[in-house]
């Protein structure tokens, strides 16, 4: 299998302004690649992708040389400053470092729904996909529209969903979710990542059959040949434990036939990322 998201992080060296309140208390400390070998070996997970944290191109940097010393690490999905007139340059000088197979930016955070769709960004993502790395989307449902368009724009951008764009699953909410999902997954150079979505439910009483509207909705929408595993450890922390977020993507996955299964949590993480 391979975990084609999650992340580290010290809070003792970098702020995480995402992490701030008294809730993020359980996961403020230190989660290290020792920590990661440790769960993903429990769970038979033979490779990794490491996603960014925080708007900085240092991090990225460290991400690549931790993933240079780790071997589960198999590729690092980073931070660039996409309206940088330079941000070719700055692509190319981090792809010398490490595995770098793709950039995100926590769009999430922007006030704009439009940001995706400002010039210099769209100039930088066309700069990732020339690079080749494909653009993890982090995104608010109000913003899946702008990711459609980017995605129609940039053809030979290659765009992977993150977290399903955060179902409102502890409020059982359904729209405008839904249908903004549906749609983007219109665009075939769009893929999904199931993942994050035990924290999208409720914390302490979520249950399997909680997410499994949302996960059907989603298998529907893009189909298990565009469908990534990734557990948001260690954000997942905050709801389960890894082992038990793969255990539940296992049950949500089970009308999958083999071969679906295996790409689900495989063979297209592999592919979407150019893993070696």
């Amino acid at each position: 299998m391979i975990d084609a998201h999650h992340h580290l992080w010290d809070p003792s060296r970098r702020e995480y302004p995402w992490m701030a309140g008294a809730a993020m208390d359980p996961i403020r400390r230190p989660y290290t690649a020792d920590d990661l070998r440790a769960v993903t070996k429990a769970a038979g997970v033979h490779a990794t992708v490491l996603v960014q944290t925080v708007s900085a191109q240092e991090e990225t940097e460290e991400f690549l040389a931790t993933a240079q010393a780790e071997p589960v690490i198999a590729g690092v999905v980073g931070w660039v400053d996409l309206a940088a007139p330079d941000v070719a340059d700055r692509l190319a000088a981090l792809r010398e470092l490490g595995p770098l197979v793709g950039i995100r930016h926590q769009v999430e955070e922007e006030p704009d729904d439009d940001w995706l769709l400002r010039p210099e960004i769209v100039a930088g993502l066309s700069a990732v996909a020339d690079a080749g790395l494909v653009y993890d989307l982090l995104v608010r449902p109000a913003q899946l529209a702008a990711a459609g368009e980017v995605a129609l724009r940039l053809p030979g951008l290659r765009l992977v969903l993150d977290h399903a764009a955060k179902p409102p699953i502890a409020a059982r909410g359904w729209e405008p979710w839904a249908s903004a999902v549906a749609a983007l997954a219109e665009r075939e150079n769009v893929v999904c990542k199931l993942s994050g979505l035990v924290t999208a439910a409720d914390w302490s009483g979520w249950e399997v059959g909680h997410l499994r509207r949302y996960v059907d909705h989603v298998l529907d929408a893009f189909g298990p040949a565009r469908l990534l595993f990734g557990s948001d450890w260690p954000v997942c922390e905050l709801a389960a434990a890894y082992e038990v977020v793969l255990d539940a993507a296992v049950s949500l996955t089970g009308s999958l036939s083999d071969p679906e299964r295996l790409a689900f949590f495989e063979h297209n993480a592999r592919s979407v990322y150019a893993l070696n």
